[in-house]
C-alpha cells in the first residue's frame, strides 16, 4: 500500500460478519435490554430516542439510518426527531423521554462527571429504578453497536 493512499481507502472488515458469534451475543443482549425497557415502562418510541441520541453523538451514520425508520415504524414524528440533537431547547419531549436522554448522553460521554451527576439527579425525580436501569442499559447497547458500525464502516444505501 502506497503512503499516498488516503487511510479512508483502507478495506475495512465488518466485524459483526467476521466474529459472528460475538455479534450474535451482542444481539440477543439488544433483545433481553428491549424487552427490560418494556417491563419498565420505557416504550419503543422512547428506546429508539436513545439509540437516536447516542448514535447522533458517535457519529454512527448506519445506526442513524437503521433506528430513524425503527422511530417512524413506533409512531415518532419527524418534527421531533428533526430536533433531537437540541431536545433540551424544546417542549415536545416527556419528562421521561428527557430524563432518559439525559441519562444516555451521561452514559456515551462518561467522562463529564457534572453532566452525569445532574441526568442522575433528575432521572431520580422521573425515572423508577427499573426506567434509569433500563435507558443505562439502552445506551450501552447502542454505544456498543455504534462502535461495531463504526469500525467496520457499515454503508448506508439509499432508499429506493
Amino acid at each position: 500500500m502506497s503512503s499516498l493512499t488516503p487511510k479512508s481507502a483502507v478495506r475495512r472488515i465488518f466485524i459483526d460478519k467476521q466474529s459472528p458469534k460475538a455479534h450474535h451475543a451482542l444481539v440477543q443482549t439488544s433483545e433481553a435490554v428491549r424487552a427490560v425497557a418494556a417491563e419498565a415502562g420505557l416504550d419503543r418510541t422512547a428506546v429508539e430516542l436513545i439509540n437516536l441520541r447516542v448514535s447522533q453523538i458517535n457519529g454512527c451514520a448506519y445506526c442513524l439510518d437503521v433506528h430513524t425508520r425503527a422511530a417512524l415504524r413506533a409512531g415518532e414524528t419527524t418534527q421531533r426527531l428533526g430536533v433531537l440533537a437540541a431536545w433540551r431547547d424544546t417542549q415536545l419531549f416527556t419528562p421521561t423521554q428527557r430524563a432518559a436522554l439525559a441519562l444516555a448522553e451521561a452514559t456515551t460521554q462518561p467522562a463529564d462527571t457534572a453532566a452525569q451527576e445532574s441526568a442522575y439527579a433528575t432521572a431520580r425525580e422521573v425515572l423508577t429504578d427499573d426506567q434509569i436501569s433500563a435507558a443505562i442499559w439502552v445506551a450501552v447497547t447502542i454505544n456498543a453497536f455504534n462502535r461495531v458500525s463504526i469500525m467496520s464502516k457499515h454503508p448506508v444505501r439509499a432508499e429506493r
